[in-house]
């Protein structure tokens, strides 16, 4: 068989992280979505399991912003107009009105000067950080933060790195000031919110120790914070971890269109000519293709009622049915890490336990993300659920009705 004996070693490494617990195993497929009815948010269908009805309570979709009708109808259109796919990278022949006219709106909504759209999340985490990081730049960054941040700095090749232990700015400003004399830029880069633990970060301290020591370096400390879970989902009008830390702008603001907006694709938001200087170096902008044109135009639907009086009556209801399903998790006698954003933690601490309480849900017809050891460390191990304001009163009282029936 060709390539055999380096198959056996993908196949060993699989076996590991299933023995170890690490493998994220099948998929579930979804082959169908059932629209909201009566007192009922939407449903799903998945492929091995007939006709049985699931609630999704593991989806970043915050607002529910996916299936509204509107927008879907403005992608639609947008393919309609300009066709499926760009058909090229940006600067050859991949760029349309609905790109460009997100940038401009995604950046007045964070009142930023410019704007740019990537055709992930991921790719503008990674894209950006590598972007910012030259061979005299020291990157400090919070021990929680995403996958991606990780992966971007280990790509850039700092002339140094620091993690600090997660929210403990005091390590944080030992460790830009052990950095004076020895880097002419410093990075500290952080999520906004916290997907694991739906904590945040407190942007306004953090910017106050940066500024702080700024003069120190010849090239700034400059504070770049992925606030993919925040933007949509947290502070008032959806501004993320900004506005319900009252932090004013960051310098580098990192978001995603999949999450709270419900579309696709990634974007950073900053001065002009920081966004000017990304256009030509960012390498996951440069060659890879962005999002499609119906994608930018959903995007801009999504925006669009987001930054409205109907987009903080959404915000309203999100915030009413995280805190009814805390106070309801609580009052059944679970663990929960308090907080205003929708993911709410429910702390097991112990490995057996989730997974059999994730089974239970799902016999029950709830899907739901078990967090165990060694994804998390022992004794944080945690069900992660995530409220979308297009969940009902309903759906929930039924979801703690099932947790109440468990026993284990």
């Amino acid at each position: 068989m060709p390539l055999e004996r380096v198959v056996e070693v993908f196949r060993k490494h699989v076996a590991e992280l299933e023995e170890q617990g690490r493998a994220k195993g099948e998929e579930a497929v979804v082959t169908r979505v059932i629209p909201p009815s009566g007192d009922r948010g939407p449903r799903f269908l998945l492929e091995g399991q007939g006709d049985r009805e699931f609630i999704r309570m593991n989806s970043n979709s915050y607002l529910g912003m996916s299936l509204r009708p509107e927008i879907i109808a403005a992608e639609e259109e947008g393919a309609r107009l300009y066709g499926a796919g760009p058909g090229a990278v940006r600067f050859i022949s991949g760029t349309y009105a609905p790109h460009v006219e997100l940038e401009r709106r995604l950046a007045a909504f964070h009142g930023r000067e410019a704007g740019m759209i990537f055709s992930s999340a991921y790719a503008t985490v990674v894209g950006v950080i590598t972007a910012l990081v030259s061979g005299e730049t020291i990157v400090i960054s919070d021990e929680l933060n995403h996958n991606s941040i990780i992966n971007a700095i280990r790509l850039s090749r700092p002339l140094d790195k620091m993690v600090y232990p997660h929210l403990d700015l005091e390590a944080l400003e030992t460790g830009i000031r052990s950095a004076i004399g020895r880097a002419r830029r410093v990075v500290v880069v952080t999520d906004g919110v916290f997907s694991m633990r739906g904590d945040h970060a407190p942007l306004d301290r953090i910017m106050e120790i940066a500024r702080r020591y700024d003069g120190e370096f010849e090239e700034n400390v400059i504070v770049v914070v992925d606030d993919s879970h925040g933007v949509g989902a947290f502070g008032r009008t959806g501004r993320g971890t900004e506005e319900y830390t009252d932090s004013g702008p960051v310098d580098i603001l990192l978001g995603t269109l999949g999450k709270a907006l419900g579309v696709n694709g990634g974007y950073v938001v900053a001065s002009a000519p920081v966004i000017r200087y990304l256009r030509e170096t960012a390498p996951f902008y440069i060659y890879s293709n962005p999002i499609t044109p119906g994608e930018a135009a959903a995007a801009l639907k999504a925006l669009e009622i987001l930054d409205s009086p109907r987009g903080v009556q959404l915000l309203q209801r999100l915030l009413s049915l995280t805190r009814r399903f805390e106070k309801g998790l609580v009052a059944l006698g679970y663990e929960v890490i308090p907080g205003d954003h929708p993911v709410v933690p429910l702390m097991v601490r112990d490995t057996e336990r989730t997974r059999a309480l994730v089974r239970h849900l799902f016999r029950h017809g709830v899907l739901a993300t078990g967090l165990t050891y060694p994804v998390v460390p022992r004794g944080d191990e945690e069900i992660r659920f995530q409220i979308n304001a297009d969940h009902t009163e309903a759906d929930l009282d039924y979801v703690l009705d099932v947790l109440k029936k468990f026993e284990g």
